[in-house]
């Protein structure tokens, strides 16, 4: 019969890991630093795994430690939701997944993404924006899950991020209805019709730029954007089409305060997961990649 988790070996690893300092924790416990040092090692032995690493005079924790600090802090958060259950009527701890995303992302495909999980009971889920390369660094460092973009990680990241792609979509010209004829077509509108754009740099407008030239087009650009609710914003304005996947407008297609124009043949933009390659995953973002 396997021999149980000793609970006291697990506070004193959360009060290290917290602290990155060994010194000073055993310090703090009253407990002499290789008497803490004894009780870490049993914890490791224990569980099969190394949890620290040292990086100069700190303590920095292992895939493992990141893995085991996070049950930590959930066992003894539920030890005291179990007193404040039984006394108070609190509900029990509940599981955490940790988003990054891109800022400048479609909130739609997000919620797209995470609606398999909202509302679901003790689910937790956090988000957090930025920039590609700050998401993909919090990533390795086990700071998030997983990281929403629209692209790919730059030449040379880590070859332990892994892209999936999750979502695909045509673009179009998105308008009022009111710009409209029954017989435009994509090139026809972009001759007539001023355009939002997605800023310099994306893949969308690199596509779009291509589009162009092919058909010999020059677009009167009134607008430039390097966030889709900006874009959004503007095209819902009605004083030119946005260059936009519908799902970035999908309320507006609905409701028939826009519409879906002419599609640009060719091109699409793709949304992105990135993970990051590890022996223990959070089984919450499993849940939501696909399958195939």
């Amino acid at each position: 019969m396997p021999r149980s988790l000793n609970y006291h070996h697990l506070r004193y690893f959360r009060a290290v890991a917290r602290s990155g300092n060994l010194t000073r924790t055993a310090e703090e416990l009253n407990l002499s630093q290789s008497a803490l040092s004894a009780q870490i090692r049993k914890l490791e032995e224990r569980l099969g795994h190394d949890l620290f690493e040292r990086k100069g005079r700190q303590l920095v924790l292992t895939e493992a430690g990141h893995v085991a600090l996070a049950y930590a802090e959930a066992i003894f958060a539920a030890g005291e939701a179990l007193v404040a259950t039984l006394t108070e009527g609190t509900p029990l701890a509940a599981q955490e997944l940790r988003i990054g995303a891109l800022a400048t992302l479609s909130r739609n495909f997000q919620i797209a993404f995470l609606r398999p999980l909202l509302g679901a009971q003790n689910v937790v889920v956090k988000v957090r924006s930025g920039r590609l390369e700050e998401l993909t660094s919090a990533l390795e460092a086990y700071e998030v899950d997983v990281v929403l973009t629209n692209q790919s990680p730059e030449p040379g990241a880590s070859p332990n991020l892994i892209r999936h792609e999750v979502a695909r979509q045509a673009v179009g010209l998105i308008a009022s209805p009111s710009r409209v004829r029954e017989d435009d077509t994509a090139d026809t509108l972009l001759g007539r019709e001023p355009v939002v754009l997605p800023a310099a740099g994306t893949s969308i407008r690199a596509d779009f730029e291509a589009y162009c030239e092919r058909r010999g087009i020059e677009p009167r650009i009134v607008a430039e954007v390097d966030d889709m609710a900006m874009l959004r914003l503007l095209t819902r304005e009605g004083h030119a089409m946005g260059v936009v996947p519908p799902i970035v407008v999908r309320d507006e297609l609905e409701s028939g305060e826009l519409a879906l124009a002419a599609e640009l043949p060719g091109i699409f933009e793709a949304f992105y997961a990135i993970t990051l390659r590890r022996l223990f995953p959070n089984p919450l973002v499993q849940q939501l990649l696909p399958t195939t």
